[in-house]
């Protein structure tokens, strides 16, 4: 049996995932808050967890991380897990669960789940895009998955969509997760909130400052016209960075990933619509195919699993 951990801005997610069809046995779910050596302490329960529940001996752990994730286990720069940077969090775990672990970049590891098992099957260029605390993507191209020199392909998030925008949390103007992430989502409410136009999300939480994606989509299940109209903005931004990423790598579908996926087809259709309209030149090419992610927002800890099982596959 295989462990595959997704380490993102706010949680870590543990599969224990059967090796030989991919079939997810268990999981387990924890904060990715903290110091990195928190966060080591709360990845070996998560590993330990699972070695418990698992009917068979674990063969080797894979994990995935948002960021800069090197192959020796090292986080080179996270603006999302800052306490992660230079730290290595790869070689610490493996050390303290005595186990065989392959390091990746977690937006990698999806866009591997769903090529493999997912909603990537039956086409050789597709986008992976994650939609959580930040922005990450993955790419196949000509049926091979894109890594770059360094393993870090994929960091588009952090690519510049209003030069003149605002500064994200890296200090750098207008990047396309700042407008387009859970954060991002989250942060549009705060400030509609703020403006005295969003009293359906006033009353889900005690202070507006604690207005987060998940509160602004409850709002939008209840039918509230406030958060569909923000929740269609965001789909505008979200369709931006993608009809950019098409425009450079012509995929022919858009396989969209990440905690946000969870919301469904409105999040879906949203993108779909918007990516329609501002894709340059979509009326003179096939339609690009938008579709939900098979594994929602275990993809890339289901992928982290299957590059442990078979790290030279990739």
């Amino acid at each position: 049996m295989i462990v595959g951990i997704d380490v993102g801005g706010t949680k870590a997610l543990g599969l224990l995932v059967d090796p030989d069809d991919g079939r997810i046995v268990a999981r387990t779910k924890k904060s990715s808050h903290g110091s990195g050596d928190e966060l080591v302490a709360r990845l070996t329960e998560i590993v330990a967890d699972l070695s418990e529940r698992s009917p068979e001996p674990l063969q080797r752990v894979g994990l995935g991380i948002a960021g800069l994730a090197a192959r020796t286990g090292v986080v080179r720069y996270s603006p999302n897990l800052p306490n992660l940077v230079e730290f290595p969090v790869g070689q610490l775990l493996a050390e303290t669960t005595q186990t065989d672990l392959i390091t990746i970049n977690d937006a990698t590891a999806g866009t591997w789940a769903e090529a493999k098992l997912g909603a990537g099957r039956g086409t050789e260029d597709f986008a992976y895009v994650a939609l959580g605390s930040g922005i990450g993507t993955g790419f196949v191209a000509g049926g091979h998955l894109l890594l770059g020199a360094n393993g870090f392909a994929g960091e588009s998030g952090h690519m510049t969509v209003d030069a003149s925008g605002p500064a994200h949390i890296t200090g750098e103007p207008g990047p396309w997760e700042y407008f387009a992430s859970g954060n991002g989502l989250g942060r549009l409410g705060r400030e509609a909130a703020t403006a005295g136009d969003f009293p359906a999300v006033v009353a889900l939480v005690s202070d507006i400052n604690e207005i987060r994606s998940e509160h602004v989509i409850t709002a939008l299940n209840q039918g509230d016209p406030t958060a569909a109209e923000i929740f269609d903005g965001f789909c505008r931004e979200a369709a931006r960075g993608i009809a950019n990423l098409i425009l450079i790598l012509d995929s022919s579908r858009v396989v969209i990933g990440g905690g946000l996926a969870e919301v469904g087809e409105p999040l879906r259709a949203g993108i779909d619509d918007w990516l329609q309209r501002l894709l340059l030149g979509s009326e003179h090419r096939p339609r690009v195919e938008v579709v939900l992610a098979t594994f929602g927002s275990e993809s890339g800890a289901l992928g982290a699993a299957l590059v442990a099982a078979d790290p030279l596959g990739l």
